[in-house]
């Protein structure tokens, strides 16, 4: 089961890739800054997340007015996450935890989904400036979408 709201986020450091080379996002450098959303999905280049990551790129500026920086999470590699951020025009980071600590820490990380061990649970978290989980979903369905109306609310 997913972390629950008033649980102290996690930290962690991961890794993302862009035209400047590999760079480390550590979590806990967003407190006291601003909010931030977590996306875990399962796998790049495929038919939901697509739809999913696309439908925040649509929306980023509802995310950015709210205060809130959004990154994307799922255990592909950082340079399989580059080349479908730019595939799809994302215009936020993609996080590889290819380790699959962050995935293990926030409880989302599926056992078993359809034969594939270790993939990231499509989930959502929206954490506070002060580091504390204020909105926490998770689907054993890879196929269902977070209520992103559910997480703008959790961001006012």
């Amino acid at each position: 089961m997913a972390l629950e709201v008033g649980t102290k986020a996690p930290d962690f450091t991961l890794k993302t890739k862009n035209a400047d080379g590999l760079e480390e996002v550590t979590l806990s450098s967003r407190f006291g800054s601003g909010k931030t959303v977590l996306l875990f999905f399962p796998l790049a280049f495929t038919s939901v997340c697509i739809d999913e990551l696309c439908s925040v790129r649509d929306s980023l500026a509802d995310y950015n007015d709210l205060g809130a920086t959004v990154y994307g999470i799922s255990v592909d590699s950082p340079f399989t996450q580059e080349v479908f951020s730019q595939q799809n025009n994302l215009n936020f980071s993609l996080l590889s935890d290819f380790n699959k600590e962050a995935s293990t820490a926030y409880d989302v990380l599926f056992e078993d989904l359809i034969g594939l061990k270790g993939v990231s649970k499509r989930s959502a978290f929206v954490i506070d400036s002060d580091g504390v989980i204020q909105f926490s979903s998770s689907s054993d369905d890879p196929a269902v979408l977070p209520d992103f109306d559910a997480i703008k609310a959790a961001l006012s």
